[in-house]
């Protein structure tokens, strides 16, 4: 899947006036049986099952349906769970560049990742409460990179309370495994299946306090894809499963060094000390010669961020990064405009382009978490940050820094918090 895109220059970008918010207007349902028809081979492909529980207690609706984030199997997912019923989805602003007429016909409703956006909590609140239609949400807003539940918004709980509507969960099993977000968008075969259920009825919602229902979010939303498979002996015997590992895995456990590991095939190696990982078909992963430091993924994932925890406390954290800007300030198209630098410290975020032109900043408090991604509409990994008014894609020219600038961004975030708190 591509985006529109449109080269122009800085000024021209950053004079382009912000899209209005538009009234909401009832999702079409031949446009959602369209997507519910072109939904039918993929999921014939991963053999989709599903199951439900206590759903006779959701009632007609309407409802808040969390859904967890995994790949882009996910929507047709949701098109085999929830259809025939009409159905609003909180999408990302950047679905809807170049196609804005069609999603706005599904049903979506644009906002930006990882913000507070008081617009979308009133029509998601309209969506309910006036149009009596049910509103999908993925509340960890970016798909996971490792195949645990990514970071959750505290508000949760709270906007549950304000909607008052009964809370429905679809949870999914094989979704990751079948196209993880490393892997260049190259699926494999795997089973997919779902879990749906009433996590919370209206009257519930009424009784609970926002922190116990975020209590009971948190608990479904706890999952871990690597130790599913290793368990339940799921195999997944593609030449190709460790592909584009090192954008998850970019730091040696054997020498320290970043942005030299290369995932390529079966194997991961580091091009600085030599040391070779072989990825079963299990995904556990076993050093060729010598000790096998994290078997487990996710152990290594959680590693790196520890050393990226550990930079921020000894303030020798920083990332000097040269990177394409793409500007998204409407949903005509997401414009080009060049070269620039991009510094993320202790401070925050700094965005430059080599014409003097722009200069962004975003302090660690702007964002509980980074909105970034790897091959991204197949333009390459990319780190976004921006305001209300638009949103600047950077696009790094260098590998291994998209996860440690995530980590980097949701540890300062907590770490400020925490100092905020201690006043």
């Amino acid at each position: 899947m591509k985006i529109k895109t449109k080269t122009v220059t800085p000024e021209y970008a950053l004079n382009v006036k912000p899209p209005k918010r538009r009234k909401l207007k009832q999702p079409s349902r031949l446009f959602q049986t369209l997507v519910r028809v072109l939904s039918v081979p993929a999921l014939w492909a991963t053999k989709f099952t599903y199951t439900k529980s206590r759903m006779e207690e959701a009632g007609k609706g309407p409802w808040l349906i969390l859904m967890n984030h995994s790949s882009f199997l996910d929507l047709k997912i949701a098109s085999k769970l929830l259809y025939p019923k009409r159905y609003f989805i909180v999408s990302t602003s950047d679905g809807l560049v170049g196609k804005e007429w069609l999603m706005r016909k599904i049903g979506c409703i644009p906002t930006q990742k990882f913000t507070t956006d008081v617009p979308l909590a009133l029509d998601m609140l309209r969506a309910v409460q006036e149009k009596k239609t049910s509103v999908l949400l993925f509340p960890e807003a970016g798909y996971t990179f490792d195949g645990r539940t990514t970071t959750l918004p505290k508000s949760l709980g709270a906007m549950v309370k304000k909607l008052g509507v009964p809370v429905v969960t679809a949870i999914t099993d094989g979704a990751f495994l079948y196209q993880p977000l490393y892997n260049d968008l190259r699926v494999r075969k795997v089973k997919a299946s779902a879990h749906m259920q009433c996590l919370l009825t209206a009257q519930e919602v009424k009784e609970k306090s926002a922190d116990e229902i975020g209590a009971l979010i948190d608990e479904i939303f706890s999952f871990d894809n690597f130790r599913k498979q290793y368990d339940t002996k799921t195999k997944i015997s593609e030449p190709f499963r460790a592909q584009g590992l090192h954008r998850i895995l970019y730091r040696c456990p054997q020498c320290g060094t970043e942005g030299e590991m290369l995932g390529e095939g079966t194997s991961l190696v580091c091009g600085h000390c030599g040391k070779a990982y072989e990825m079963d078909v299990y995904g556990r992963m076993s050093a060729l010669e010598g000790e096998t430091e994290f078997p487990h993924i996710p152990d290594w994932y959680d590693w790196e961020r520890e050393c990226v925890r550990r930079e921020l406390e000894e303030k020798t954290y920083r990332l000097g990064l040269d990177v394409d800007i793409a500007v998204l300030a409407d949903y005509k198209a997401l414009y080009k405009i060049g070269s620039g630098r991009l510094i993320h410290d202790e401070n925050g975020f700094v965005l430059t382009d080599c014409d003097g032109k722009l200069e962004y900043k975003q302090a660690p408090l702007a964002s509980y978490g980074l909105n970034s991604d790897f091959y991204w509409y197949e333009m390459g990994d990319v780190i976004c940050i921006g305001d209300k008014k638009r949103l600047y894609y950077c696009f790094p020219k260098q590998e291994g820094v998209v996860v440690k600038a995530r980590f980097a961004a949701e540890e300062l975030y907590k770490k400020q918090k925490l100092s905020l708190k201690k006043r």
